[in-house]
């Protein structure tokens, strides 16, 4: 293996194997052009010596405002007892936030474990309670950690008009609670005018 495949076979860093080696507690194999070759015995003592990390499973759950929380509380009971019918042990962490906003303290928690490959399945109810825009590069980042993505309901594609109103819906949500403020009447007539427009329209 080369030193890169050593390493992810080892679980540690590239810099961690050449420090080995100068320790003298591993002696890589040297090709004609002067690169480093590993085989999986010379890596076994060293894994054998680290603490075994216990991963589990996390569900995730997210509304996008305060008067969701009904839903917010649904989504989590149907995470849990979905987790609990497969019979994995689990976290559950939950945000109230847009989608769209910068990351809130539920998903910065949970791309921290992901990072630090502390968790080895990711469970949603649905695919845009991640993230409105983004979600699939944190599933490619899930995927290089070798970790199981879980999506409950997936469902039927919806159209390209639904996805458009959706995500207008979620820029005016955001741009407007930051100009007005959350909890002023202006907003909430402007959400609600938004929200009516975006029903008439897929209608």
């Amino acid at each position: 293996m080369s030193i890169s495949e050593a390493a992810k076979e080892a679980g540690v860093a590239p810099s961690t194997l050449r420090r080995w080696e100068r320790e003298g507690k591993i002696r890589p194999e040297r090709t004609r052009g002067g690169q480093r070759r590993y085989t999986l015995a010379m890596l076994k003592p060293h894994r054998a010596h680290r603490s075994p990390v216990e991963k589990k499973t996390v569900a995730y759950a997210r509304v996008s405002s305060h008067d969701q929380k009904d839903d917010l509380e649904r989504q989590k009971q149907m995470l849990e007892m979905y987790c609990a019918a497969q019979g994995w042990q689990f976290e559950i962490v939950a945000d109230l936030g847009s989608g769209m906003n910068d990351p809130k303290r539920g998903l910065r928690k949970l791309l921290s474990m992901i990072l630090d490959e502390k968790i080895n399945r990711l469970v949603l109810t649905h695919k845009d309670r991640l993230l409105r825009f983004g979600a699939e590069l944190v599933f490619a980042v899930c995927e290089e950690k070798r970790m199981e993505v879980v999506i409950i309901n997936q469902g039927e594609e919806p159209s390209f008009e639904e996805e458009l109103a959706k995500d207008v819906l979620e820029i005016i949500t955001v741009f407007s609670a930051r100009l007005y403020g959350a909890r002023s009447h202006r907003n909430k007539r402007l959400i609600e005018g938004m929200k009516e427009a975006v029903d008439a329209a897929g209608t």
